[in-house]
């Protein structure tokens, strides 16, 4: 079953929303999608909190194509199963100090987010 005319073709400026479609869609197709080229995963310095990275990722591999240009035109989508995102990246991000951001626009902007909130609202408790 595809899911892309449930979904906007692109993301709007609105963070909040973007946010909520974030979770929606991953939690509805069970993947989450990062920027992955030579260097590894794609990171960026935190707009909102010194000596602080985040982590990009989108809810749809649309949105991450979307940013694959200019400087970031060797990166490619890649997708992580939630499992994997909730087990494993979202406590290694914490680990390492560094934050989530969740479907950021074109303008490389959007929220950003503590991985455990992130993990906390993808969690099913959250939504019974």
């Amino acid at each position: 079953m595809s899911t892309e005319n449930q979904f906007p073709a692109t993301l709007g400026e609105n963070e909040d929303a973007n946010y909520k479609l974030f979770i929606d869609q991953v939690q509805q197709t069970g993947q989450v999608w990062g920027l992955y080229g030579d260097d590894g995963w794609a990171i960026c310095p935190s707009v909102e909190f010194e000596d602080t990275e985040v982590f990009p990722f989108w809810s749809d591999e649309r949105y991450a194509a979307a940013l694959c240009t200019e400087e970031w035109k060797t990166y490619a989508p890649r997708s992580i199963t939630l499992e994997d995102f909730m087990s494993e990246w979202l406590p290694g991000i914490h680990e390492d100090n560094a934050m989530v951001g969740p479907n950021w626009d074109l303008e490389m902007s959007g929220l950003e987010l503590e991985p455990a909130d992130v993990a906390q609202m993808l969690s099913p408790e959250t939504n019974d």
